[in-house]
């Protein structure tokens, strides 16, 4: 059920290492929750201060063009270490902090494994923290714990299959396209970023080819790959989408 877009907790929250992670990877699906009424919000871990090109005051004002773009509620920071990312008590602590303020009922993270190391502890350090806000004790509480955790998979070579896709449409890629090119200091001329390894061409092709292939899967213009590690509950079997012939 949809709620306003109002102050209030949090539908739906993106946890991300970087500024412009969240945008790469779960975008559209933020695009397409806010279409749908859903309160979202993206929390970035770091400043991306150890960036390569651009400046932490650049990418802070830069995301929150990006986040505007995708109808995001909230754009928040913790203001972790870039590249020192640990899955500390502090950090923790910190994570924590975010989640019981946002209060948010469902959570994207990154994928478990990555190049960057600041990907794969910002998943451990996330769920982590996801467990620890809904301890009552865990720092005075309150205990508040998001209901479901999942896991963005774009752009993965991994030999795993998508637990589900969400569809996008031409409009909502649009829009995950135009967050990621706020992101001017960071992307503009680029053939690779990340996670990301372009065959030399422009970067934003190899966004539109991963999100064309996942959307394909489902019979849809355009597709988001999610993991989750519980097994999906299917009430009803004849409502079951993508036709297997």
């Amino acid at each position: 059920m949809s709620r306003p877009m109002s102050d209030g907790p949090l539908d739906l929250l993106a946890i991300a290492a970087h500024p412009d992670d969240a945008e790469l990877t779960c975008g559209g699906t933020l695009a397409r929750a806010a279409d749908e009424g859903y309160r979202t919000g993206i929390l970035d871990l770091t400043r991306g201060e150890m960036a390569s090109k651009g400046t932490p005051e650049i990418r802070a004002e830069e995301a929150a063009r990006a986040g505007a773009a995708l109808g995001v509620a909230v754009r928040a920071n913790a203001g972790l270490p870039d590249a020192r990312l640990e899955n500390s008590l502090e950090a923790r602590r910190v994570v924590v902090e975010h989640l019981r303020r946002l209060a948010p009922g469902t959570v994207i993270l990154p994928y478990p494994r990555g190049r960057h190391p600041d990907h794969r502890i910002a998943s451990e350090l996330a769920r982590d923290a996801c467990f620890l806000a809904g301890l009552r004790r865990y720092e005075g509480g309150p205990g508040r714990r998001p209901t479901k955790i999942i896991y963005a998979m774009a752009y993965r070579e991994d030999a795993v299959k998508p637990t589900f896709v969400v569809p996008l449409t031409e409009e909502q890629f649009r829009r995950k396209i135009d967050a990621a090119r706020c992101y001017a200091s960071q992307f503009d001329g680029a053939t690779a970023a990340g996670e990301i390894f372009p065959a030399g061409q422009p970067l934003v092709e190899r966004i539109e080819t991963a999100s064309r292939h996942y959307g394909s899967l489902i019979r849809a213009p355009h597709g988001e790959p999610f993991l989750t590690d519980e097994t999906m509950r299917v009430d009803d079997i004849m409502s079951v989408g993508v036709a297997s012939m």
